[in-house]
């Protein structure tokens, strides 16, 4: 099995408004239309949320995926160490800080991630998952899956996207730091005797993860 390795991403180095981290921004959303990982969060987080229930997206960055789901009129939030998207809406909340140290994970029923878990330790995603499991009832994730094979194949397909250097690098990375099998889910310490958890690895290389909470 491929080990599982991080190293860190350039796209931390740089300021939001740095052209590379721009050039990212355009890259990131050609690999998550690619990947299907907003669609699929779209699509599956409205029928698991309860009436009266929100929801937090972890790493919102530019606020994509959370506008989308918001449009839909699913209640989202998001969390970010970058500033709050002009577009964000003044009735959300954007939080910009730290997910690892953020105290407000108990007003939300989910918690989800699109292409930000991998980026943390096994200790610091231990001392996240403690923090979100005793609140949350749902988590969602996709991910990298960690195989060899589609680092060989970003590392064909980046340069025909126009990826720049930062996306190149980082994407290579990303997937070395992936998840395979319930790697996910024991990181953040599901107790199977509490949790339901399903992972599972697409045609387009994601690793997804869908938590619930037993009742």
């Amino acid at each position: 099995m491929m080990p599982r390795t991080l190293e860190p991403e350039l796209l931390d180095s740089l300021p939001p408004d740095h052209p590379d981290a721009l050039h990212n921004r355009r890259d990131l959303r050609l690999v998550n239309r690619f990947m299907g990982n907003h669609r699929w969060l779209a699509r599956t987080l409205p029928l698991l949320l309860h009436p009266g229930e929100s929801a937090l997206e972890l790493g919102a960055g530019t606020g994509e995926l959370g506008l989308r789901l918001i449009t839909a009129g699913v209640p989202v939030d998001g969390l970010d160490l970058w500033p709050r998207p002009a577009a964000w809406p003044a009735a959300r909340q954007w939080h910009s800080t730290n997910l690892l140290t953020f105290p407000g994970y108990d007003a939300y029923a989910a918690v989800i991630g699109n292409l930000i878990f991998h980026q943390f330790s096994a200790a610091e995603l231990a001392s996240v998952g403690a923090v979100i499991r005793r609140h949350a009832r749902i988590i969602l994730a996709r991910e990298p899956a960690r195989r060899r094979i589609a680092q060989q194949a970003y590392r064909v397909l980046a340069p025909l996207f126009g990826a720049n250097h930062v996306s190149r690098h980082d994407g290579y990375v990303s997937i070395a730091a992936g998840f395979d099998g319930d790697e996910l889910p024991r990181a953040l310490g599901l107790d199977p005797a509490e949790w339901d958890c399903n992972c599972v690895i697409t045609t387009g290389y994601a690793y997804q993860m869908v938590a619930i909470r037993r009742p």
